[in-house]
């Protein structure tokens, strides 16, 4: 685990807003290639899985909304990081009510496992951002039923409209 603190600075871009930048020498030995998965633990309070994300003068974490609230944080705070290298399979912890649809039906983890990994996290952080366990269930049965429905070509449009008929049908 390696520690640094810095404060919570604001890009004047409004591609990425809020971020912490992390020292190129900390953030270096987390770079294998493309990837630059770890796990942050933002002032010992709250563990995020996340990306280092580049910059002209090394590497910064994105901090939304919801992660400061939490963190009760501002411009110009300095808030403490501890990183360590993220060894999931997919770059982020796996529901396991979407990791159990996904071992029910073959043909939809075939898919799944043939998609980048950034829309794999995309689909996973879908399912996980929910809180209740049946919501979660149901949003993994959407997204497995869409992928074998476009065989594997994900299309977060049409994935949107099978979520809006999976909720209609599930309130019936």
């Amino acid at each position: 685990m390696t520690d640094f603190t810095g404060p919570v600075e604001v890009f004047e871009n409004n591609l990425y807003e809020f971020h912490v930048k992390v020292p190129l020498q900390i953030a270096e030995p987390f770079c294998k290639g493309k990837d630059r998965r770890v796990i942050a633990t933002y002032n010992g309070l709250v563990e995020k899985p996340c990306a280092l994300m580049p910059h002209p003068t090394g590497y910064f974490l994105m901090l939304n909304k919801d992660l400061r609230s939490k963190l009760r944080v501002e411009p110009g705070d300095l808030i403490r990081v501890s990183l360590r290298k993220d060894e999931s399979e997919f770059g982020y912890p796996i529901p396991e009510e979407f990791n159990a649809a996904l071992e029910q039906d073959e043909r939809a983890r075939d898919h799944f496992l043939r998609l980048s990994p950034g829309k794999q996290r995309s689909l996973i952080y879908l399912v996980d951002k929910l809180k209740n366990s049946e919501k979660r269930i149901e949003k993994s049965l959407a997204i497995l039923h869409h992928l074998n429905e476009v065989n594997g070509q994900l299309d977060f449009k049409k994935l949107n409209e099978t979520f809006k008929i999976f909720n209609r049908d599930m309130n019936l």
